[in-house]
């Protein structure tokens, strides 16, 4: 007990030591975890039974980090991003995998069956690191944060079938049918007890929990909600971070969505520290050390060629610039295939050598990750710069007075602006979205300028305090409520109309100064477009 009492003293000061230092570098904390984790082996003996409890309690940190990108992502959101996760998600894994598999078996003299698996392993990346990088940054909400974040929850439901195909290679008697039978129906009891159940119940419970007017009873409560899900998912045979994720999106349709993630965030991260410090445990010195070319030869091809792959496949739907950017962030392998390596290697599918140099190619492209995330704009500009042709007209004065500022340029945008047109009123879009911006200026769209409303300099340079209103459309919460936050920093005679999805998001921006705030998207257009020609025609007289 002394011992391990011990370690912990010492891991808690080197990694304090550490990350002083590279926070002064301006270099994320993640690095400073694993290399404790390196340095820690080098002075303890920890012994199977220590790393397996602390490998344990580690992976709650990504428990936690699932399911704060959870409340972030409704039941209506996850549909929206449908393309995302199952299209793009689908594309990566399979074409990642598949030419993974074949280098493995016709390069490398591995059998097919080891193949498979190593192919579909290198498939995954770190769920762990993106996200918190991608967190850190800002760039979650963007749209190249999207594309990442969908093709990550693919990769963590695509861990089921990986695990399952262990299951049916090393089993002589696998009935193949009975156990994708017995996983679907296991999928339906977990989705049925946290999402539909859970949905019904979650609120009343917070509700009552909320009585006792405790913050300790309340936090207590959420850890309840979130472990015991996980747990469900484990026991189910899914992964624990699949039910944090679950119930989540479960608590992102309630009112609580925003106080829990708040809550949540400090012990998040601790425990997402001691889960890379755990990584940086799992990297020998002597495998690195005799088989360092090697290893070498495989972190920069896997790298280059996951990146190739994954940014051929997104061009077809987007463009260059976040394409490039989507690639860079996935072209690591993740934490899901240290499980699989283990997991085959103890089943005898790959040898104790190969899992060796694996584990060690993996952590090292996880070491890699955070400097490649936090300069990803910069390589982006290097091959697709932005186009500074739009950001020059949204420098040009504007001049506007009277004028109505649409924020969002999605379908209830160009509905709106439509009707604007038909009423000879005065407006001005803004929209942050290159592609969109460049579409609606080649179909003749003018007064269209790429901005980001969610900044006070940009109203202020399109005359807010002299419009006749503004109207924020946008489909992310995120950016809807930092909109609404920089309108509500002009005071309460802003004319404001805002549009919400359902009833969570409305009360997450019932705090601010919004004039009109409408829940009922089939009706909008109507509604507002008529509200506001009434509001000019009395304004001018």
């Amino acid at each position: 007990m002394e011992h391990i009492l011990l370690g912990l003293i010492v891991t808690i000061a080197i990694a304090t030591v550490i990350n002083v230092f590279l926070k002064k570098l301006d270099i994320p904390t993640v690095i400073g975890y694993i290399f404790t984790g390196l340095i820690i082996t080098q002075i303890f003996d920890f012994g199977e039974n220590s790393k397996e409890t602390l490998s344990s309690l580690a992976e709650f940190g990504i428990v936690f980090l699932m399911f704060t990108i959870g409340l972030e992502f409704s039941m209506s959101q996850m549909k929206a991003m449908k393309k995302e996760v199952f299209l793009y998600g689908l594309l990566q894994v399979l074409l990642t995998g598949l030419l993974f598999t074949f280098l493995s078996y016709n390069f490398f003299d591995i059998n097919m069956r080891s193949s498979i698996v190593i192919g579909m392993a290198l498939a995954l990346s770190s769920t762990a690191i993106v996200l918190k990088m991608l967190n850190e940054n800002g760039d979650i909400h963007s749209s190249s944060g999207r594309v990442v974040l969908g093709i990550l929850l693919f990769q963590d439901l695509a861990v089921i079938p990986m695990l399952l195909m262990i299951s049916i290679f090393t089993s002589e008697n696998a009935n193949i049918s009975e156990l994708l039978l017995n996983t679907l129906i296991s999928a339906i009891i977990v989705f049925f007890i946290i999402f539909i159940l859970g949905r019904y119940f979650i609120e009343h419970f917070f509700n009552w929990i909320n009585t006792s007017d405790s913050e300790e009873i309340f936090l207590a409560s959420v850890m309840l909600v979130v472990v015991a899900a996980s747990v469900l998912a484990e026991y189910f045979g899914f992964s624990y971070s699949l039910g944090a994720f679950l119930s989540g999106m479960t608590i992102a349709e309630t009112k609580y969505r925003y106080r829990i993630e708040a809550d949540l965030v400090p012990f998040r991260d601790i425990l997402l520290g001691i889960f890379f410090v755990t990584i940086g445990m799992q990297i020998n010195l002597s495998v690195v050390i005799h088989s360092g070319g090697v290893i070498l030869a495989l972190l920069v091809g896997i790298m280059v060629l996951k990146a190739l792959i994954l940014f051929g496949a997104m061009r077809l739907f987007m463009q260059g610039r976040s394409a490039i950017k989507s690639a860079l962030s996935l072209m690591q392998v993740g934490e899901f295939a240290l499980a699989i390596f283990a997991l085959a290697s103890s089943n005898g599918l790959i040898s104790l050598e190969i899992n060796q140099i694996m584990i060690v190619t993996v952590v090292l492209s996880m070491i890699l990750t955070p400097f490649i995330l936090k300069n990803v704009k910069f390589f982006a500009d290097l091959l697709f710069r932005e186009p500074t042709k739009l950001r020059e007209r949204a420098l040009i004065s504007t001049g506007f007075k009277d004028h109505i500022i649409v924020c969002g340029y999605g379908p209830v945008g160009k509905k709106l602006v439509k009707r604007f047109k038909e009423n000879n009123i005065l407006y001005v879009i803004l929209e942050h979205d290159v592609k969109l911006v460049d579409t609606a200026i080649e179909k003749g769209e003018n007064n269209i300028y790429l901005a980001n409303a969610a900044q006070k300099s940009v109203l202020e340079h399109f005359n807010i305090k002299e419009s006749l209103a503004i109207f924020a459309a946008v489909n992310n919460p995120h950016q809807l409520r930092l909109i609404c936050e920089n309108i509500h920093s002009f005071g309460e005679n802003i004319n404001s109309v805002v549009t919400v999805k359902n009833n969570s998001q409305e009360e997450s921006i019932a705090d601010l100064n919004i004039t009109h705030v409408i829940n009922r998207r089939e009706t909008i257009t109507e509604i507002l477009a008529n509200q506001l020609c009434s509001f000019r025609k009395a304004k001018l007289g």
